[in-house]
C-alpha cells in the first residue's frame, strides 16, 4: 500500500503524511504524528537529508514512500506547527506561474482611470503587534459637530485579475490562514506584506468609503479608488495606552484618531441597543524564543482600540453591502441567520440549569424574536460572568454553539449577530477571497472597472470560501491546542515529578465521558475523563452538567475544579487530567 493511501481515522486517502523518521530493524519509517496509524516504509536513497529523528513530510517515488521534505524536529513547537499545516493540507508555497504573474503585478497594477489622491489625510492603520499585512487605513475629520470618516481598504484587485494564476490560487485557498508564529497567505508575499499592504509612509492603492456621520448616521456616502499613504502604523497596545493617556497622541494623527474614536463609541454604543450578540471569546497570543519554542502565553482581550476598528470595519462593510444591494448588483453576503426558536428555548434552559440569570420566553416564538432573545441571553450571560466570575470561559461558548453558522451566499438574508440587515465582508481583501468579490462589484457598480464575478458563479464561490473559512479555523484551533500542550510541558518539565502541581480550573465542557477543563493562568486546556471521578456519572438533559447517580453530585459548566495533569501529548495538543482529591 502506498503512502498516499494509509490513513487514520477520518483522514482522506491522499492527505499528506507528516510523520517522524525512526529505524525498524534494517528499515527505515516514517510513523504518523497527528493520528494513529501503520507506519510507512522509506526508500533509504530518498532522504532530503533527512536523518532519524527529524519530523518529515512522506511523498511517492518511482521506488516507494520517500522523504519529500524534512520539516524539522517533533519537540519544537514551530516545526510541529509546519508539520501540521502540511498535514491539513496546506501548500505552504505558491505555484510558480502564480508567485511570478504577482511579481509582474507588483510592479504593473491594473491603471483605474479615476482615482482619488487622498495622500494629504492624515492616515493610521492599527493592528496587531506581529501583524505583517495592513488592510485597512482610518482617516478622519470633525467638524461642526460632524465627523468626515474614511475607511480605506487595500485595493488588491489592482493587482489580481480575472482569469489568471494568481487568482485561480487565491480562489482555491479562500482565505488566509494564522497559526501561532506562521500565515498560510491568500496571496503570495509580493502581494500580501508589500504591494498591497497599506505600510506607513509608502503610498498605496487603496478602494476608500467616505462618509459624513452625524453620530451614528452616514449623512452622506462616497466610494472612491484611491491613492493613499499612512502616516503611523499604531499598534492596538498603543492606542489603548492612548486612551488610558500614558501614552501621547502624535501629529498628524492624534486628532484623527480622536475623531475616529468618538464615532466608533456611538456606533458600538447602537450596535447593543439594536440587539448585537455579546459574546466575549479571548484569544491566545503565544510567544516563541529564537529556537521555535513555546515560552509564554498572552491573552489578547477585546479593548476599547480593538472595538474602534471592528466598530468602522463593520460601517464600511454595512455601507458596501447597502450600495451592492440596493443597485441589484451580484456580490457575496456575510450572512448570519436568525436562530431557530427551538435551539434559543434550548439555550434558555441550559442557561437556567445552570443557574444564570435568563430573559422571558414568548409562548410562541418567531424567529426575530428568537434572535433577539439569544442577543438578550448573551448579554445577561456575560453580565454574570462579571458579577461572579464563573462561566468566564464556558457561557460565551454556550450562547454561540445555539446560534446557525455564518456563511457566505449571493443572498441577502442579513447578520443576525451584528443585528445589521445588510453586511458583506469588504475590509480584508488580502486576506479573504469574498472581500475580493465585493471590491470588484462595487468597482463595477460605479464604473470604473469591470472585472465583477458574473452572478451565476457566486453560489459555488460562496459554498467554496465558506468551506475554506471553516477548515482554517479547524487548523488553528488545532494549533492553538499544540502550542498550548507544549507550553504545559515546558512548564511540568521545571517542576519535581514526584509531585505534580494542581492547577485551579473551570469545566468549559461536559460530554458522556468527562469534562473538558481550562486551568492555569497560561489557559491551558485538558480533558478529564468521568472514570476518573470515582461514582457512576450521567450527562443531565440539557448537557450542562455530569451528575453522579449515587450522592447527586454534580460538575457543571463554569464550576470551579482543581485539577493535576496526567499526560501530555504536545503534538496531538492532548492534555490528560486528574481531579485533586481532598
Amino acid at each position: 500500500m502506498s503512502a498516499a493511501t494509509r490513513r487514520g481515522p477520518g483522514r482522506r486517502l491522499d492527505a499528506p503524511l507528516v510523520g517522524v523518521l525512526e529505524k525498524r530493524g534494517r528499515f527505515l519509517v516514517a510513523e504518523p504524528l497527528f493520528f494513529r496509524g501503520p507506519r510507512v516504509a522509506i526508500d533509504g536513497r530518498a532522504l532530503s537529508g533527512a536523518r532519524q529523528g527529524d519530523l518529515v513530510l512522506v511523498g511517492q517515488g518511482k521506488r516507494g514512500a520517500r522523504v519529500a521534505r524534512r520539516i524539522g524536529r517533533p519537540h519544537v513547537a514551530r516545526d510541529v506547527l509546519e508539520g501540521l499545516m502540511l498535514h491539513r493540507g496546506l501548500h505552504r508555497a505558491y505555484a510558480r506561474s502564480a508567485s511570478a504573474e504577482a511579481e509582474r503585478a507588483a510592479q504593473n497594477p491594473y491603471a483605474a482611470d479615476a482615482r482619488v489622491d487622498l495622500r494629504p489625510l492624515p492616515t493610521f492603520t492599527i493592528d496587531p503587534e506581529d501583524a505583517r499585512d495592513f488592510d485597512d487605513a482610518i482617516s478622519a475629520h470633525e467638524e461642526d459637530g460632524r465627523v468626515r470618516l474614511w475607511v480605506h481598504i487595500a485595493d488588491v484587485t489592482a493587482y489580481v485579475r480575472p482569469g489568471g494564476a494568481l487568482e485561480g490560487e487565491a480562489y482555491r485557498r479562500g482565505t488566509s490562514v494564522y497559526v501561532p508564529g506562521a500565515v498560510e497567505p491568500m496571496l503570495p508575499e509580493a502581494l500580501s506584506t508589500e504591494a498591497c499592504s497599506l505600510r506607513p509612509d509608502e503610498d498605496r492603492l487603496a478602494v476608500t468609503v467616505e462618509l459624513e456621520m452625524e453620530g451614528t448616521e452616514p449623512r452622506a456616502v462616497q466610494f472612491h479608488r484611491s491613492l493613499v499613504r499612512s502616516d503611523a502604523r499604531l499598534t492596538y497596545g498603543q492606542v489603548d495606552e492612548i486612551f488610558g493617556e500614558t501614552r501621547r497622541a502624535e501629529e498628524p494623527w492624534g486628532p484623527a484618531l480622536a475623531a475616529a474614536r468618538g464615532v466608533a463609541a456611538a456606533l458600538a454604543a447602537r450596535r447593543k441597543e439594536r440587539g448585537a450578540l455579546e459574546v466575549e471569546t479571548p484569544e491566545p497570543v503565544y510567544r516563541f524564543d529564537g529556537d521555535g519554542h513555546v515560552v509564554g502565553v498572552d491573552d489578547a482581550e477585546q479593548t476599547e482600540a480593538h472595538s474602534l476598528i471592528e466598530e468602522l470595519m463593520i460601517l464600511a462593510n454595512e455601507q458596501v453591502a447597502g450600495y451592492l444591494e440596493d443597485r441589484r448588483l451580484p456580490t457575496l453576503y456575510r450572512v448570519h441567520e436568525r436562530p431557530d426558536p427551538s435551539s434559543v428555548e434550548f439555550l434558555i434552559e441550559q442557561l437556567e440549569s445552570l443557574e444564570v440569570p435568563t430573559p422571558l420566553v414568548p409562548e410562541h416564538m418567531t424567529p426575530q424574536q428568537a434572535a433577539a432573545l439569544a442577543a438578550e441571553a448573551s448579554r445577561m450571560a456575560a453580565a454574570e460572568v462579571r458579577r461572579s466570575g464563573r462561566g468566564r470561559h464556558a457561557f460565551g461558548s454556550l450562547v454561540l454553539r445555539s446560534l446557525k453558522q455564518a456563511y457566505y451566499t449571493p443572498r441577502n438574508l442579513g447578520h443576525a449577530g451584528l443585528a445589521s440587515a445588510r453586511y458583506c465582508h469588504f475590509t480584508s481583501p488580502i486576506r479573504r477571497y469574498p472581500d475580493v468579490v465585493a471590491h470588484r462589484a462595487l468597482l463595477q457598480g460605479l464604473g470604473i472597472d469591470d472585472a465583477a464575478h458574473p452572478a451565476h458563479e457566486l453560489e459555488e464561490a460562496g459554498i467554496h470560501s465558506s468551506a475554506a473559512e471553516r477548515a482554517a479555523m479547524g487548523i488553528e484551533r488545532d494549533a492553538d491546542d499544540v502550542c498550548s500542550a507544549f507550553l504545559l510541558d515546558r512548564v511540568l518539565a521545571e517542576v519535581d515529578p514526584s509531585n505534580p502541581p494542581a492547577f485551579e480550573g473551570e469545566v468549559v465542557g461536559v460530554i458522556e465521558k468527562g469534562t473538558f477543563v481550562h486551568f492555569g493562568d497560561e489557559g491551558f486546556e485538558g480533558f478529564l475523563p468521568v472514570r476518573r471521578l470515582r461514582e457512576w456519572w450521567n450527562l443531565n438533559e440539557q448537557g450542562t452538567a455530569l451528575v453522579a447517580e449515587g450522592s447527586g453530585r454534580a460538575v457543571r459548566l463554569g464550576d470551579p475544579v482543581e485539577v493535576v495533569v496526567d499526560r501530555v501529548d504536545p503534538p496531538r495538543g492532548r492534555v490528560d487530567l486528574i481531579p485533586v482529591d481532598r
